[in-house]
């Protein structure tokens, strides 16, 4: 198994290409200054997923041994097959493993690493980890600790950049937290206004409250987040600014007092607070602005004597007018953009400015050059509020890097989203010379990503780059919400689709058949070939494909290579090409005279159609005799809507609720849901307690019919 591992590690990183970050990508550094620090030689990565294989590839380029952790989750993870050393430091739940500073300072000190990368989340911004390692004598390939303590908490950093020019959006940043004082100072600032976590990012413990009748319900939720994430629940307000654009932009500095701004990024359009596609440069800035955002964020960091990567976040409103958000002290997730614009390698800039050198560059020597986009691909259903997902990845296709593709990612065939952690399966990194080119190569790309076992976001970020508004770059944080018809349309099956549906469908089944027919002892007898051979008539088969809750009855007759398919009562002449690999078929189709290509993949009783358009995932249905003995459950009961941990359970055997009453927190990919009544009634049975791991669907309140409900 170990060797099976190292082997598809081995292809996918040829397939990334060790130069998926350009050939040309790195700049001669200065190095005429006698340099402080040793050279380094072995680096911890104190993360994990593609995060730490990122930084992996840049040390290993770099000739720099690599010394990676992982809990027992993550036991056969991508990033423990590319180090050179692994560690075990713990059970899955990142507080008991990648979130303990000793557990990982201790692995730092037995495998004789200099330094400790926190990659881009995790300990990367933790004050204290910062510290412990100064004081062990570990570099920390990040800025120092009083720059992440300054910038880390929303109300110090906000005077900070008042104090040193940088625009902000004024608030309540107060020590009073009582609900009072709060609620006085939102009715103050006036509706709507943002309720954040001091320590807050990544969406993390941040609500946007409208009215005053919701505010005391939306702080307890945003304070209960924010305590979850970041062991804080200090608050603060601010007035929100309504249709903004989330731009951010690249910083770095040095030990030698050099500071350069890397240009922008929007990463406007968002979902729960979290960014989805990013791009830079962003669209429709003119250069004044460009250079004003930049020295804004040049202006932020010197104010706190700022080493290192960092990204200083803007709000800006139509007119252009930008407020400082907030600084995230370390690398971001979307950085490749700005390396594809910039040609750097963000993280070989880190490592040698936490070695003492300076900047390569003056920032008059930065330029850019075309286009770039970042597409995040998550394990999560936006049909149903982009609710995240896990499970296993029974089968990863993934478009060709290189050519100004380049694709991040810490997973292979096989392996599982865990619901311990964020559930993003790849960054889709695509640059062109310009935008518009680069975001028809994006769509082109994201049409050759096929995953089955978990459902993703693909289609959406199709549906969303093809966009009209998109494409024009009118782009803004309510971008999804006021464009939610178009996004989510209502889906039909072309007949298009299901004739490929039902050629693969009829093709792969029979192909199983046969399979199975050599395992026999007899494998000619005509039992088990199960051809459907007929003697004066053409064979037909009826299917029923369940798409969601729809089904469709399709007809099929094969005619050696052509096909006849019936559909709502319209014939339809097929002629297939194609070709086979195990369950997954290519398949191209001439129905009624026009050509079209596709991928099937068939697991189990599900077929997986990926088109041009985006996929699609049809059943065929499971016999009501099978569905009764596994069991099912009772629209009545509330249900799981994903994978995740229990965290908090409401209500008791014979407790009375009304509909749309709480019953459940549930903690999953590091967000808190909560699980209200389906309907009014009286709680029969509570089926798990707070701690337990529970799957999609299972029942976690079973009702009782309330006679007086």
């Amino acid at each position: 198994m170990a060797s099976l591992r190292a082997s598809k590690t081995a292809n996918l990183l040829r397939s990334l290409g060790r130069s998926d970050l350009r050939t040309s990508l790195c700049r001669s550094w200065n190095r005429s200054a006698s340099q402080a620090a040793a050279p380094l030689e072995k680096l911890l990565i104190a993360n994990r997923g593609e995060i730490a294989c990122r930084v992996m590839r840049t040390a290993r380029k770099l000739g720099i041994k690599t010394v990676a952790v992982y809990s027992e989750a993550d036991a056969d993870s991508m990033h423990v097959a590319m180090a050179d050393e692994a560690y075990l430091i713990g059970p899955p739940a990142a507080g008991e493993s990648y979130l303990c500073m000793d557990k990982v300072m201790s692995v730092a000190k037995k495998s004789g690493a200099q330094a400790i990368h926190p990659g881009y989340g995790f300990l990367s911004e933790n004050t204290e980890f910062a510290e412990l390692c100064a004081r062990e004598g570990v570099t920390f390939v990040g800025p120092p600790a009083s720059a992440i303590r300054d910038m880390g908490i929303k109300s110090t950093s906000k005077s900070i950049m008042s104090a040193a020019g940088v625009p902000i959006i004024e608030g309540y940043h107060g020590e009073d937290q009582s609900v009072d004082r709060l609620k006085k100072e939102a009715k103050k600032i006036g509706y709507p206004v943002m309720i954040k976590a001091v320590r807050g990012g990544g969406g993390k413990g941040m609500r946007i409250c409208m009215t005053e009748d919701e505010f005391e319900t939306q702080l307890e939720s945003a304070m209960t987040e924010g305590r979850k994430s970041f062991g804080d629940d200090v608050m603060l307000i601010e007035k929100f600014v309504e249709t903004p654009r989330h731009v951010e932009v690249q910083v770095f500095g040095d030990s030698h007092g050099n500071y350069v701004y890397l240009f922008e990024r929007d990463c406007s359009v968002q979902r729960r607070h979290q960014k989805i596609i990013e791009e830079a440069p962003a669209p429709g800035i003119s250069e004044e602005v460009r250079q004003a955002l930049g020295e804004a964020a040049v202006k932020a960091a010197a104010a706190v004597n700022y080493v290192g990567a960092g990204t200083v976040e803007f709000i800006m409103d139509k007119n252009f007018k930008f407020y400082f958000m907030e600084m995230n002290t370390r690398l971001q997730v979307e950085h490749p953009i700005t390396e594809m614009i910039t040609d750097t390698d963000l993280v070989e800039w880190q490592l040698r400015v936490a070695s003492g050198e300076k900047l390569p560059v003056a920032q008059e020597q930065l330029k850019f050059t075309g286009h770039a986009f970042e597409a995040r691909i998550y394990a999560e259903d936006p049909n149903n509020s982009f609710m995240p997902g896990a499970g296993p990845l029974l089968h990863i296709t993934t478009p060709r890097a290189g050519d100004g593709v380049r694709i991040e990612t810490g997973v292979r065939q096989g392996d599982e989203v865990s619901v311990h952690y964020d559930p993003m399966i790849a960054k889709l990194v695509v640059w062109a010379a310009d935008r518009q080119s680069a975001l028809r190569r994006t769509r082109t790309a994201l049409q050759d990503y096929h995953i089955v076992g978990v459902n993703t976001n693909i289609k959406f970020l199709l549906d969303l780059a093809a966009h009209p508004e998109f494409q024009a770059g009118n782009v803004h944080t309510d971008f999804i919400p006021q464009h939610k018809d178009q996004l989510f349309p209502e889906l039909t099956l072309s007949a298009q689709t299901l004739c490929h549906a039902a050629v693969a469908m009829v093709t792969l089944q029979q192909s199983r058949l046969v399979r199975s027919s050599q395992l026999t002892q007899d494998p000619f007898s005509p039992f088990s070939w199960c051809s459907g051979a007929r003697v004066n008539q053409v064979a037909s088969r009826q299917l029923l494909l369940r798409d969601g809750d729809k089904e469709v009855a399709v007809e099929v007759e094969s005619h050696g290579g052509v096909f006849v398919v019936r559909v709502d009562g319209v014939e339809h002449e097929v002629v297939a090409e194609m070709t086979e690999d195990g369950d997954r078929l290519s398949l191209t189709c001439t129905i009624d005279g026009v050509k079209t290509s596709s991928t099937v993949i068939m697991q189990g009783n599900s077929l997986h159609i990926f088109t041009l358009d985006g996929s699609n995932e049809l059943h065929l249905p499971v016999p009501k005799y099978l569905q009764s003995a596994e069991g099912g459950t009772s629209d009545d009961d509330a249900v799981a809507p994903m994978p995740g941990v229990v965290e908090r359970v409401m209500v008791d055997e014979g407790t009375q609720v009304q509909k749309g009453d709480p019953l459940v927190v549930m903690i999953a990919m590091k967000m808190e849901y909560v699980i209200r009544a389906p309907r009014s009634g009286v709680v029969e049975r509570v089926t798990y307690q707070p701690g337990q791991t529970v799957n999609r669907g299972t029942v976690l309140v079973h009702f009782k019919e309330d006679e007086g409900a």
